[in-house]
């Protein structure tokens, strides 16, 4: 099992660094955030990459959810209830996240690009939900990313011992999901929400 899981994970981890990434460009506007991401599209969103990638987040979540069962009582340290705690929340996230897009795209007939992803968190109320379900995400990602270096890392790097790399990793997720809210949100980019994904903030 704990294989299985480790092997969709990074399936789903490449997936995630290029949408993160895709994400960050957002500091460049908007209009660089879309031509980014239709670029990555060519590599990801095509019958063999989403087949593949579906069939690694069913796994994932699946597998998650029994780890976390069959750890919850027996973990002793802080790593390792980061591991257990935000591989459940990645689970949870996955699932509501994946349905979402596939609404979109398949019963709204949207096109999931930026503005779909950011019409919660550029509208009021709904940013109090979005904004702690996407910022959560993004840090349980390089959480869990620090606990699987933590346990596989055993050597100094830099000078660092392995237990601290795993804390800088960490608080590279804190940092780089704040930079990529900011790049995000109207305040930096003025984003106006065209009015086909009104549907999603009941306007």
């Amino acid at each position: 099992m704990k294989r299985i899981h480790y092997i969709s994970g990074i399936t789903i981890s490449i997936f995630i660094i290029m949408h993160l990434f895709n994400h960050l460009y957002s500091l460049f506007g908007v209009k660089a955030h879309i031509e980014l991401m239709n670029e990555f599209r060519v590599i990801y969103r095509n019958i063999i990459a989403e087949t593949l990638l579906l069939f690694a987040v069913g796994i994932q979540i699946i597998s998650g959810v029994k780890l976390f069962l069959k750890k919850r009582k027996t973990v002793s340290d802080f790593f390792d209830r980061l591991q257990i705690w935000t591989g459940l929340y990645l689970a949870i996230f996955l699932l509501i996240h994946l349905s979402a897009v596939l609404s979109g795209r398949l019963i709204m007939n949207l096109d999931t690009n930026f503005y779909f992803g950011v019409a919660g968190l550029n509208t009021f109320p709904l940013n109090l939900f979005f904004i702690p379900y996407y910022g959560l995400a993004i840090i349980s990602f390089f959480a869990h990313i620090s606990v699987v270096h933590s346990k596989k890392m055993k050597k100094k790097l830099l000078g660092i011992e392995p237990n601290k790399q795993s804390y800088i990793i960490l608080i590279i997720g804190i940092i780089l999901t704040i930079v990529i809210f900011y790049g995000l949100t109207n305040e930096f980019n003025g984003v106006e929400i065209p009015a086909e994904y009104n549907i999603l903030t009941g306007k």
